[in-house]
C-alpha cells in the first residue's frame, strides 16, 4: 500500500513518524509525500496548547477533504486525550499514546493492510529521506515525572520510560548507514533519561559518541536543571553539537513558582554564564510562556529585563492557552486576549533583535554546514551551533554533504545567514571541527 505520513506538534512526534516510516516499509509499503497518491493517511497529532487541539481537528478535516478515499489512522496526544471526539470526526483508526509503538502492527491487523511481498522501495532508499527529511530524530525517552501546571503533556503521555542504550546506538548505525548524517535525541523529559534504568543522560551520549560514527550529534529541549556535573566537558567532541534548548518559560520569578517550575531566574543565568565560558560559541535557545494566569504588568516587565539580560539565539514564543486538566486552568487573573497579543508582538521583536545579534557575531567566521533542502533557488542547512546558513547557487548536489564555508553576511529578515562560494570536498563527511 502507499502510505503517507504526517506530524504535527513535537520533535518527539517526528521521532515516531520516521520509526513507522521504516517498519511500513520493512511490512513492504512505500512511502508517498502527496496524500493525494495515498491509499493510507497516518497522523501524528499534538495537543500541547488549545491551539495545537485545532490544529490537529483541521487536519484530519483537510486530509478527509484533500483524500476522501484514503483510510485515515490518527495518534498522538490529540488523539490519546481526545478520543472519542476523534472517532466522531471519522478517522478509520484511532491508536492512542500507549499502543503506538505498535502502530504499523495494530493499523494492519485491524485495517487488513495488503503489502507486496518485498520491500518496497528503491534499494538502499533511507525511510528518512523517503519523508523529505535530513536530519533524523531518534526517541530515546518517553513520559515525565514532573507536573508543570501548565502541562498537559504529561496527562498524554504518562510515566518515564527510557529505552536501553544497546537499542539506541543500534538505531543510529542503521541510520548512519542509511546515509544520515546528523542525529537529535528527542524525549518529553530528555533530562530524565535513565531515570527508570540508573543510567544519566550523558552517559548515554558519552556510549554514542564512542560506539558510533554518527558525523553530528544534536540534543532536543532539555530542562535547565537536568545538567549532571561535567556535562559541558561533553562538548569536547566536536561531534557533539554546541546547541541546547532550554525552555525557560518565564523570566519572573513569581511566575515561574506559579508554573511550579523547578529552575529559578537566578539559577538559570548562572547555567547560561557557565555554558558560555565552557563553550564560548555555544547557541542557547528557549521557550517562553506569554500570559500565564495572573502575569501582572510588573511581572511581564521583570520576565521582559531578564530575556533582554540572557540574549538567547532563538524564541519559541507561546501565548498561554487554557488546558483543561492541568491545574493552571484553574487558576483566576487569566490575562485578556488583547493584552496577550500586544506582549507577544513586544516579545518576537525583542526575539528577532536578539537572533540577528547572535548571527552577526559569526559574520566572517569559517564554519561547517550540513546541507538539508534546496528552496527557492538556494540550499539551506545549519552551522554545528544551530544557525541557518543559505547559499544561492546553480543546482549543486549539495544537500545532506558537510562543507566548509565562510559566512558572509545577516541576511535582511534577521533570519539566517548567507555564506560565500562552496567548495566541494570529497565524499568522505568532512571533518566538524571548527575554525576561526
Amino acid at each position: 500500500m502507499r502510505i503517507n505520513l504526517q506530524s504535527l506538534g513535537c520533535r518527539l512526534n517526528e521521532a515516531e513518524l520516521e520509526s513507522w516510516a521504516r517498519e511500513f516499509q520493512a511490512a513492504g509499503h512505500r512511502l508517498v509525500s502527496e496524500t493525494g497518491d495515498a491509499d493510507l493517511i497516518v497522523l501524528n497529532s499534538c495537543a500541547v496548547t488549545a491551539e495545537a487541539v485545532r490544529k490537529s481537528r483541521q487536519m484530519i478535516r483537510r486530509t478527509q477533504r484533500l483524500s476522501p478515499r484514503a483510510r485515515l489512522v490518527l495518534s498522538g496526544c490529540y488523539a490519546t486525550l481526545h478520543g472519542d471526539e476523534a472517532a466522531a470526526l471519522g478517522v478509520d483508526l484511532v491508536v492512542s499514546n500507549a499502543d503506538k509503538s505498535r502502530l504499523v502492527e495494530i493499523a494492519a491487523r485491524e485495517l487488513a493492510l495488503e503489502a507486496m511481498p518485498e520491500f518496497s522501495t528503491e534499494p538502499g532508499e533511507a525511510a528518512l529521506f523517503a519523508l523529505g527529511r535530513q536530519r533524523a530524530f531518534v526517541k530515546v525517552q518517553d513520559g515525565c515525572r514532573y507536573r508543570c501546571t501548565f502541562c498537559i503533556v504529561t496527562v498524554a503521555r504518562g510515566e518515564e520510560r527510557s529505552r536501553l542504550p544497546a537499542e539506541v546506538i543500534r538505531e543510529i548505525r542503521r541510520l548512519q548507514a542509511e546515509g544520515v548524517q546528523e542525529v537529535v535525541l528527542t524525549g518529553v523529559h530528555l533530562g530524565g533519561y535513565g531515570s527508570d534504568l540508573g543510567l544519566p543522560l550523558d552517559a548515554l551520549i558519552r556510549s554514542i559518541l564512542q560506539e558510533t560514527e554518527i558525523p553530528r550529534l544534536r540534543l532536543g529541549s532539555l530542562e535547565p536543571w537536568d545538567l549532571p556535573p561535567g556535562f559541558f566537558d561533553l562538548f569536547e567532541n566536536p561531534r557533539f553539537m554546541p546547541h541546547l534548548h532550554l525552555p525557560l518559560q518565564s523570566g519572573s520569578d513569581t511566575v515561574l513558582k506559579r508554573m511550579a517550575r523547578r529552575c529559578k531566574s537566578e539559577e538559570f543565568a548562572r547555567l547560561a554564564d557557565h555554558a558560555r565560558r565552557q563553550v564560548p560559541d555555544i547557541n542557547i535557545t528557549t521557550d517562553i510562556i506569554v500570559g500565564f494566569p495572573g502575569e501582572t504588568e510588573r511581572e511581564w516587565e521583570e520576565s521582559l529585563q531578564f530575556i533582554e539580560t540572557i540574549g538567547f539565539g532563538d524564541i519559541h514564543v507561546f501565548t498561554y492557552s487554557v488546558r483543561e486538566g492541568t491545574k493552571a486552568a484553574a487558576m483566576g487573573g487569566h490575562v485578556p486576549a488583547e493584552i496577550k497579543k500586544e506582549r507577544s508582538r513586544v516579545l518576537h521583536e525583542l526575539a528577532l533583535g536578539q537572533k540577528r545579534a547572535l548571527l552577526g557575531r559569526f559574520v566572517g567566521r569559517e564554519m561547517p554546514v550540513l546541507w538539508e533542502n534546496r528552496r527557492d533557488g538556494a540550499d539551506r542547512g545549519y552551522t554545528p551551533n544551530y544557525l541557518r546558513v543559505a547559499i544561492q547557487t546553480p543546482e549543486t548536489g549539495l544537500t545532506n554533504r558537510i562543507t566548509p564555508v565562510r559566512l558572509v553576511k545577516v541576511d535582511a529578515s534577521g533570519e539566517f545567514l548567507w555564506c560565500g562560494p562552496v567548495t566541494l570536498p570529497p565524499a568522505a563527511p568532512a571533518d566538524t571541527r571548527w575554525r576561526r
